[in-house]
């Protein structure tokens, strides 16, 4: 290869008109595209609904494991029992609710989701509701409306309209008992309406 054929090239590079530099492109981005600010939940002293589920919810804790359970496991609730829980239920249910003192099986499925599933939810959402965790809310929807169908509509329904043997002789003392599962789980649906619950006060 000879001199003249290299320089040839090079040549020809040098003749070729000067490229002009790309321009700068100059890139704004749009506020509204810019990721939005997470949202900050409101202090506990600021929620006192909140408070007042937690305490609410803590009691119901109490219930299902106290009341709901007994049926559940099989334990005879007769007024001689020398379980002192079958004896307390004996009292509130004897007049007020004998679909609860001798239940059949699906009744038994009823109190055994209330010992076995919303017992432990409730202490879940109490420390859901105390802190602030927001995402807590579609389990809160899906418990509210499942209890506030379940007893409001299937037990309510028997109790009030079912078989003579099951309606309750004392609807005063049955819905002082029973009607808070249905209020406060209706209550619970409407401040869980919508995401991120702990942001607002309501």
């Amino acid at each position: 290869m000879t001199a003249d054929s290299t320089a040839q090239p090079a040549a020809a590079a040098a003749d070729a008109p000067s490229r002009a530099p790309l321009p700068t492109l100059e890139v704004t981005i749009d506020a509204r595209g810019a990721k939005a600010p997470k949202p900050i939940n409101l202090p506990l002293r600021q929620r006192p609904f909140d408070i007042a589920f937690a305490v609410i919810f803590l009691l119901f804790t109490v219930t299902s494991g106290i009341s709901d359970l007994v049926p559940t496991i099989g334990i005879p609730i007769t007024a001689d029992s020398t379980n002192w829980l079958a004896q307390s239920n004996y009292w509130y249910g004897h007049d007020a609710d004998p679909l609860f003192i001798d239940p059949p099986v699906w009744m038994r499925f009823v109190t055994g989701l209330s010992a076995f599933v919303y017992g432990p939810f409730y202490l879940l959402l109490a420390f859901c509701l105390l802190t602030g965790r927001n995402w807590i809310q579609l389990p809160a929807v899906i418990y509210a409306s499942a209890i506030s169908m379940i007893t409001g509509v299937v037990v309510f329904g028997v109790e009030f309209f079912g078989e003579p043997e099951f309606q309750t002789q004392n609807p005063l003392k049955f819905l002082a008992f029973n009607l808070p599962y249905v209020i406060i789980p209706i209550l619970l649906l409407i401040r869980m309406r919508k995401p991120l619950p702990f942001t607002r006060k309501w």
